[in-house]
């Protein structure tokens, strides 16, 4: 079996940028795409705020450009998912759903987070089409619109307060009588009048065909269903990282998401890197995956020169 200087694990904006500044820097690395090609950007529809697009880029588009520049300074691509890896000593393996058994001499991480979802009739199929779960992305589309918001957490009040800017009407849907939230943020959006709350309630089904026009909901203490009309809805459910496959080898947070040294990518295990959303549970933006990708690359390169197997780097 040929050992890869460098195996990438995942190919959102993260995974790419790294592939690009490993493969200019003559590492030849081997990029798997994982389950969902591309990342979360491929969820999303126009992408406005990626430097340099001024007129705006479908999120696939955008994954499309960055997978062509990372195979043109010659990424080997593979288009299949790591199931598990062994990290216990260089070099490192890994082994894919279809490919069987990889190994490298460093390995940089960047499966990214997933946002979790409720996972009712009509979420999927209108992904892109009125439903979200990223507001910064997502907000301008909906200025002077009605948009719901779900859930009762940090992360669902810092959505709503954000949405807020673009929207004229803003529906948290809190599934108790309570917010889980922290007294500060509950406090900050209790006090913005676009703001207002729906207790008790779960949403049971997204209503439209080609945009999201409803959202039918249960009440949790009468059981009576009905229909709010909408034209965003918002999942504020909080994200998953995608790291299942590397604990415990790889440390990660209370979360999951890996634990990495200060202004550095490098992980709890020398030779292994980590970046995109993967680490990141607080911007969860393209281009700073993107960044985090090109340092993942850099420090990857760094540490194969001061640290060559034998036969290689000589």
């Amino acid at each position: 079996m040929d050992t890869q200087k460098l195996i990438i694990i995942g190919s959102g904006p993260a995974g790419y940028t790294a592939a690009i500044y490993a493969a200019r820097a003559d590492l030849a690395p081997v990029l798997f795409t994982g389950q969902q090609p591309g990342g979360q950007l491929m969820l999303t529809s126009e992408v406005e705020n990626w430097p340099g697009e001024a007129d705006g880029v479908m999120g696939p588009d955008l994954m499309e450009k960055l997978k062509k520049q990372a195979a043109k300074f010659g990424t080997q691509i593979i288009d299949d998912t790591i199931t598990s890896v062994d990290f216990s000593s260089r070099p490192f393996k890994v082994t894919s759903a279809s490919n069987g058994e990889f190994q490298a001499e460093s390995i940089i991480i960047s499966t990214g987070a997933s946002a979790k979802w409720l996972d009712i009739p009509g979420e999927k199929k209108l992904q892109g089409r009125g439903v979200s779960a990223c507001a910064t992305c997502d907000g301008f589309f909906f200025r002077d619109k009605k948009i719901i918001v779900v859930g009762g957490g940090d992360s669902a009040m810092e959505e709503a307060t954000f949405l807020t800017k673009f929207a004229r009407e803003v529906v948290i849907i809190v599934r108790t009588d309570k917010l889980r939230a922290s007294k500060i943020m509950q406090e900050k959006a209790q006090k913005n009048p676009k703001i207002s709350f729906l207790w008790n309630t779960s949403p049971v089904e997204l209503i439209g065909e080609e945009r999201l026009t409803g959202v039918k909901v249960v009440d949790a203490r009468t059981k009576i269903e009905s229909v709010v009309d909408t034209d965003g809805f918002f999942v504020a459910i909080g994200h998953q990282p995608n790291t299942k496959i590397f604990v415990p080898a790889i440390d990660v947070d209370q979360v999951g998401y890996i634990k990495h040294a200060p202004d550095s990518t490098a992980t709890n295990i020398p030779g292994v890197f980590a970046c995109g959303d993967v680490i990141d549970a607080h911007y969860r933006q393209a281009v700073t995956a993107a960044g985090s990708g090109c340092m993942a690359a850099l420090q990857a390169e760094r540490w194969l020169a001061n640290n060559p197997p034998p036969g290689m780097g000589e």
